[in-house]
């Protein structure tokens, strides 16, 4: 019974098409509590990469979960369809950029051209996210570009328009040539990365002064339009005499460094101090001429106190309408106001304007070279080099930004940040120190949202105003268009192309109101998403609150610290003083494996429909969210990662399974009766320690469930699955098989529990490996039985509650007494390993010493020790001595050292002095006193270890004792070979190769064979035919059946399903499978 994971996958898909599951599961569950999940919309312009498959599936896991705890829980797919994102993708296509190319090519055309791109992979996206077991609504889907979206976003707008959290103001922005459009200050860090720029000392001449003032900066292209050169009036600043050329130059002593490549073989001289308050007002010689006379009363000395020291010369070049600080500067001084703004020559492509006729058509980045050229030739650069520093780049364009003025509409967030700040507090973030240091610290530091775009291709701003902007109104509806404009036609659409030409009669004399040009940021639309996805307020007002706001939980990457989960905070707290989301999962970067960004230029990562068609969405999704990915840190995607879930996770999962098949079958034929589950209490230890062990695994995850802790449920789960593999199967096999010499009702007994354990693992797993849960689930289904009577629909596994922990299985006794054998046979497993002694070899002794109870616990267990580790006698024993166990003092001398000094080398002779009892006491009271030097906690880590020459053991004839140590049990292997042992050898290997010959043959355990053995070659005389004789039941219990003898001219070619020589030590044998 072997399995395809993808092929079964695939075959899943379909059944749930065919009882259509995932509303099926809606419909179970109507009436409810709700649980409320919010779809963070993503664009539909690219095909889904790996981030989007391991936020798809944080967003499975958690809903399906709830789901199967009873609630109800709704989940629409969300599309993210306007800004400049899809703006970009159509400027490239058409090759148009700027206001005036999409005006004469017309909105309606554009808007028309963007909305055919879209939903250009919605088709391949829903594909993607059902074939990865996400149950999400695409039929009823929320898209930012319908109608009814974008009537919620003017509703949301108008409730901050009212409140007086709306204003115009005049500022500068992050600005992105690429796309023609400010940008927020949020956008701007999305994409920060170190990049090279020119950098240029200047020379400014003092007027009726024989002196000069020298600038640095970075951004050449802002010098046409410098206005005033700021200095801190603090500082104390040097006029210096530059030998070289003889002219007099004033800068901070720490700017030497920058005029000078080598400040001590520079040749300069001091000439005076000046403060900077002395030099304010002085006048100076404009760089350019182009703003001299408008400006002619600017290009002097002003005081700045945000000038710094350790940057620059300690003169600051002003351009205000490129820089912030600049601007606030000039305004200060008095030089610049709300009516006398400070020159732009630059447009929205970043092209020089006429108003800079040398460099007018020329792109500033690219002016910076001609400005440095036509500064050398007037003998104003003094230096000119190259920089290395981080910038701001266009998260969508990826090109530089500038600063640039806009007049622009924003929301006011400062005066709500203590608000946001204390309702942070009541939310759950995973992992934690994302809302503690990262949101917390972005949410402090926030500035007012600029939510205006100079685009097409999105919602417009419901803002109608004159001329001269004094009569602004504010519409939060289409039906409060209609009333105020008195239009009379649909409008289905409130795109620019429908409602820009609609006018508002005004109600102060200023004719007709008109819409301001520009659209919201599309980060607005998708912070609105809680309200708009439902069309709130203008349907689904009742019961809003509570059962659809705020959200239960949301899920998104890390980047979304600046992006999404901020602007939903910023409109919940703004509307109704609540953070929008009570719980948020945040993931890290999903990474090439060589450590880089994905890129499919590089082609550095494997196609995702690839590896799920190679390897199944059960392995992918239990690789991605067992990784540290879920605790916010970035994951190097490995395949062979993926692969290795399947190997150690999937497999065992599935064989789990087919053993607990074929027994049933084997069942069936020895008792003439179809098994069917029961699940009563049972009396075998290893039954009621799995059992138990599943109790504990639920109590587990229902408690990190409720924390969102995913990275820590799932080693739990897979923890599960090892124990009932590698532990409970492996010691049960007879039981199960009915060959552990007990009666039937021990067979069921084992059968019960193991089914038991399958149906329990199948349901606690179905959130995360949904398809072969479901798969194994509809297999088991003949054999529960009355287990599902308590289920309304039981077609599927995802249609039945979470297991629920039941109490009465608990058992610490049991769960204690199992893991010290576990202890046990992990530490001799590691003891024969290293002397590299295979399991099939059989030994002596072993030696356990421990504590009382711990050997208590493993007495009674010790029958289970002996089998599974293949050795005859078991010693018991606390008494360290006998064994020669002594107490050692080990040092990590670098830390001590530094902690003690010179008194590390007095503790160090100390050392090999002190006494067994002294160790024991300081492991009692973590505190020593040595040569009158005390040591603490983890000063000394005391270790067991066993001595060289240890009489006692020496004693034992032909002992070799091989040690494993753990903090609280020691074992020792006898690993020396015993004449005694080796026939015990000999036919547990016989057994092991028979089992691997039926194997081969393709035989299930029901299948009947005659199992023949003839001597080929026996040089050292083995007693073979003695050595069976005596182990007849053993061979029977094991391989069913007897080991016979037969001769080489004995039995048909026909009766013979598999025939092999194998040789075991210098004994050669023919054995042979023959049908009865």
């Amino acid at each position: 019974m072997s399995i395809n994971f993808p092929q079964a996958e695939e075959d899943t898909v379909r059944f749930w098409r065919e009882v259509d599951a995932f509303q099926t599961q809606l419909k179970l569950t109507e009436g409810q509590p709700r649980f409320t999940f919010y779809d963070g919309p993503p664009f539909a312009t690219g095909l889904p990469h790996y981030g989007h498959l391991l936020t798809s599936t944080i967003k499975d896991i958690i809903p399906r979960y709830w789901s199967m705890k009873g609630y109800h829980v709704v989940r629409r797919f969300g599309w993210d369809t306007h800004g400049v994102p899809i703006e970009y993708e159509i400027d490239k296509t058409l090759g148009v950029s700027g206001r005036d190319a999409v005006l004469k090519m017309g909105i309606e055309k554009y808007n028309s051209e963007c909305r055919a791109i879209v939903m250009r992979y919605a088709a391949e996206w829903r594909q993607t996210i059902e074939r990865l077991g996400r149950w999400i609504d695409f039929d009823n889907d929320y898209k930012s570009m319908d109608v009814t979206f974008m009537e919620s976003c003017w509703w949301v707008f108008k409730q901050l328009f009212d409140k007086d959290q709306v204003y115009r103001a005049y500022q500068i922005m992050p600005f992105s040539t690429a796309l023609c459009t400010p940008l927020s200050h949020m956008e701007s860090k999305q994409n920060e990365k170190t990049t090279q720029d020119p950098a240029v000392l200047v020379a400014f001449p003092v007027k009726d002064r024989n002196t000069s003032l020298i600038i640095y900066t970075t951004t050449p292209w802002t010098l046409p339009s410098n206005l005033l050169i700021a200095c801190h009036p603090d500082f104390e600043y040097l006029e210096i005499l530059d030998e070289n050329s003889g002219k007099q130059f004033i800068l901070l002593e720490s700017g030497l460094s920058m005029l000078y490549k080598d400040k001590k073989k520079a040749k300069y001289k001091v000439i005076s101090k000046v403060k900077g308050k002395e030099m304010i007002g002085w006048k100076y010689e404009p760089l350019f001429r182009y703003f001299a006379d408008q400006f002619a009363d600017c290009f002097q000395v002003i005081g700045a106190d945000y000038v710094e020291a350790d940057e620059g010369t300690g003169l600051v070049h002003q351009a205000p309408a490129f820089g912030q600080e600049d601007y606030d500067a000039a305004v200060a001084a008095g030089f610049i106001h709300p009516k006398r703004l400070p020159p732009c020559p630059v447009d929205e492509k970043g092209l020089f304007t006429a108003e800079i006729p040398d460099y007018a058509g020329q792109h500033v980045k690219s002016a910076d070279k001609a400005i440095i050229r036509d500064l050398k030739e007037t003998g104003r650069l003094l230096v000119a080099t190259q920089v290395s520093h981080v910038d701001k780049f266009c998260w969508r364009s990826d090109t530089q930004l500038i600063r640039k003025a806009v007049s622009s509409w924003f929301i006011r967030v400062t005066n709500s940040i203590p608000e946001m700040l204390d309702n942070l507090e009541s939310t759950t973030w995973v992992p934690s120190f994302v809302k503690e240091k990262r949101f917390a610290n972005w949410i402090a530091n926030a500035h007012d949202w600029n939510i205006a775009r100079n685009r097409y291709w999105g919602t417009p701003l419901p803002l109608w105003v004159s001329e001269d902007y004094e009569e602004v109104v504010c519409v939060g509806s289409i039906a409060e268009l209609k009333e105020l404009s008195g239009y009379t036609g649909t409008l289905d659409d409130i795109h620019r192309d429908k409602i820009d030409g609609i006018t508002i009669p005004s109600k102060k004399g200023k004719g007709q109101l008109r819409r301001v040009d520009e659209v919201f940021d599309c980060w607005f639309e998708s912070g609105s998403m809680p309200y708009a996805s439902v069309h709130y307020p203008f349907e689904n007002s009742e019961g809003f609150h509570g059962e659809i706001f705020p959200a239960d939980f949301i899920a998104e990457g890390l980047d979304q610290t600046r992006g999404w989960f901020y602007t939903l905070t910023v409109l919940g707290n703004k509307l109704f003083n609540v953070s929008p989301f009570k719980a948020v999962i945040v993931n890290g970067l999903v990474l090439a494996e060589d450590g880089k960004k994905m890129s499919k230029s590089l082609k550095n990562y494997p196609d995702p429909k690839t590896v799920i068609d190679q390897y199944g969405s059960d392995a992918l999704r239990l690789y991605l969210i067992n990784s540290p990915v879920v605790r916010g840190e970035p994951l190097r995607f490995k395949e062979a990662g993926v692969k290795e879930v399947v190997a150690k996770v999937l497999l065992p999962l599935w064989n789990s399974y087919r053993f607990f098949y074929e027994q049933t079958v084997l069942f069936k034929k020895t008792t003439g009766d179809d098994f069917t589950a029961q699940f009563p209490e049972t009396s075998n230890v290893m039954d009621r320690w799995i059992l138990a062990d599943c109790q504990s695994m639920l109590r587990f995850i229902d408690q990190e469930m409720a924390g969102y802790r995913l990275y820590t449920v799932v080693p739990r789960l897979l923890q599960v699955i090892d124990n009932l593999t590698n532990w409970y199967i492996r010691f049960n096999r007879k039981r199960l098989k009915g060959a552990a010499g007990l009666d039937v009702k021990d067979t069921k007994a084992a059968l019960d529990t193991l089914c038991q354990v399958l149906f329990t693992l199948v349901r606690a797993l179905a959130p995360f490996t949904p398809f072969i849960t479901e798969h194994i689930y509809r297999l088991l289904q003949p054999y529960l039985g009355d287990a599902l009577s308590g289920f309304s629909n039981t077609k599927s596994v995802h249609f039945l509650s979470f297991p629920t922990v039941q109490e009465s299985l608990f058992d610490e006794v049991i769960q204690r007494k199992v893991s010290a054998m576990q202890k046990v046979i992990q530490l001799a497993r590691t003891a024969r390993e290293r002397k590299t002694i295979p399991l099939k070899t059989p030994l002596l002794t072993l030696v356990v010493i421990a504590d009382a109870q711990q050997l208590s616990d493993i007495e009674e267990l010790q029958t289970y020790v002996k089998e599974e580790l293949n050795i005859r006698d078991i010693v018991l024993t606390n008494d360290e001595e006998r064994y020669g166990i002594h107490l050692e003092a080990r040092v990590d001398w670098p830390t001590l050292g530094k902690k003690l000094k010179r008194d590390a080398q007095v503790v160090r002779k100390a050392l090999p002095d002190l006494t067994q009892e002294q160790l024991r006491q300081y492991l009692k009271d973590q505190k020593i006193t040595i040569k009158g030097i005390e040591l603490e906690g983890n000063d000394l880590n005391i270790v067991r270890a066993i001595a060289k020459d240890n009489p006692g053991i020496m004693k034992d004839d032909g002992v070799q004792y091989e040690p494993a140590f753990s903090e609280d049990m020691i074992i020792l292997l006898d690993t020396a070979s015993h004449p005694e042992l080796i026939d015990d050898g000999i036919a547990r290997d016989v057994m092991t190769r028979v089992q691997k010959m039926r194997k081969a043959a393709g035989l299930v355990p029901t299948d009947d064979v005659r199992m023949l053995y003839s001597v080929v070659s026996n040089p050292d005389g083995v007693q073979f035919e003695t050595l069976v004789s005596s182990r007849q039941s053993q061979f029977e219990s094991t391989v069913r059946g007897p080991l016979e003898p037969f001769s080489s001219a004995e039995g048909s070619a026909e009766a013979v399903i598999l025939e092999e020589e194998h040789v075991i030590n210098n004994l050669t044998l023919l054995l042979r499978l023959c049908r009865l």
